[in-house]
């Protein structure tokens, strides 16, 4: 199983935590994947998140380094459905924040939730799932 690092300079907006890093990892992990954000495009597909949770455990600084871990917490059997969590870790090695993302795949053009293509699906389950992984019901109906 694959897991993601990425070690950035934490950037907290008034409703994002830390939402440079957290964009930056997803599209390493899509792009080293073959999905770089041309492909999106020429797709006409793309991510949307529904709803983030968040976790403050400690307090990080305005540009304070910070390593963000990028992993599977859950996944529906056909991929149109997600929940991925970043966790942000201090230079000390404390968990500092935890955001799990529930999220799925939306066409461009229709404006409804899909099933995403063949490899982008077996990328993602390729990552590393969390301990509390749960298999998710199906956004298609």
């Amino acid at each position: 199983m694959k897991k993601l690092l990425l070690q950035a300079g934490a950037i907290w907006t008034s409703t994002r935590t830390c939402g440079i890093p957290r964009i930056s990892i997803s599209l390493r992990m899509f792009s080293e994947n073959g999905f770089p954000s041309a492909e999106f495009i020429r797709l006409r597909i793309g991510p949307v998140i529904m709803k983030d949770e968040v976790e403050y455990f400690r307090e990080v600084g305005l540009l304070e380094a910070v390593k963000v871990t990028y992993t599977q917490a859950g996944l529906s059997e056909d991929g149109s459905r997600f929940l991925v969590r970043n966790e942000f870790y201090k230079t000390d090695g404390k968990l500092s924040a935890r955001v799990t993302s529930t999220g799925g795949w939306l066409d461009l053009t229709t404006r409804k939730l899909i099933v995403p293509p063949s490899a982008m699906f077996q990328a993602m389950r390729a990552l590393e799932k969390t301990d509390d992984f749960q298999v998710l019901a199906s956004s298609i109906k």
